[in-house]
């Protein structure tokens, strides 16, 4: 297991996306789930929450979102990637399942952080370093939830950079499996947790920093130094 799923809490993010994925199964498609504010009260999250939520939901094919007058979120027409991540979520949420999620998981992300090294805008490098300052206020307070929760958001900020729909559908399911099933907060091996988030930590701002940069090389290397740890 990975070092960073050895530490986790379900996220605000992930019950929105639940609550919301529940809803939308029993609908058929194009009927209507409600406004995004009545939503978003109802699973008690904040809007920057909420609204990377509905970007989760809406790159797995679950909803659509209509803007203006009668507009909201929908139910969408299952497309093949839908079914193909409703697939991957449907699998036995067993260890030797979670930690296949995980193998998995770790050879995509050198090919995401590749395509965000090729094609990150500005606002895509702002909103990761976004990420890193919450994981450094989470370090600042010793909050270890806190820090999976902004660790796991970069990645999946990250994922959301790639053009290539199909790694980024795979990948952002993988991670809702992994997200449902891990469930501790633990240091790895001997390490102590605050050590071991100090380290997480820096490494995460070297990988921002490198793609930022559109280094492949050491983009690359972190990455899978990130797996291997």
């Amino acid at each position: 297991m990975t070092s960073d799923t050895r530490m986790l809490a379900i996220s605000p993010v992930d019950r929105a996306v639940a609550l919301v994925s529940e809803r939308a199964s029993s609908l058929e498609p194009g009927q209507r789930l409600g406004t995004k504010g009545a939503l978003q009260v109802e699973c008690g999250v904040s809007k920057g929450t909420f609204n990377e939520a509905l970007r989760l939901l809406q790159h797995r094919g679950i909803i659509t979102l209509r803007p203006g007058p009668g507009g909201g979120l929908f139910a969408a027409e299952p497309t093949p990637m839908a079914r193909l991540g409703n697939s991957l979520l449907a699998l036995d949420a067993d260890s030797t399942t979670v930690e296949d999620a995980m193998r998995v998981r770790d050879s995509l992300e050198p090919l995401l952080a590749s395509d965000a090294v090729d094609h990150g805008s500005l606002n895509d490098v702002r909103d990761m370093w976004a990420c890193v300052d919450e994981m450094r206020t989470a370090v600042e307070v010793d909050d270890a939830k806190r820090f999976l929760e902004a660790n796991w958001a970069l990645h999946r900020r990250i994922a959301e950079i790639t053009p290539n729909q199909l790694l980024r559908s795979i990948y952002l399911n993988l991670m809702a499996i992994i997200d449902d099933h891990t469930l501790n907060v633990l240091p790895v091996e001997e390490t102590p947790l605050d050590e071991f988030i100090a380290e997480r930590l820096q490494l995460h701002v070297d990988i921002v920093e490198a793609i930022e940069s559109h280094d492949h090389e050491r983009t690359d290397a972190l990455m899978r130094a990130h797996a291997g740890n």
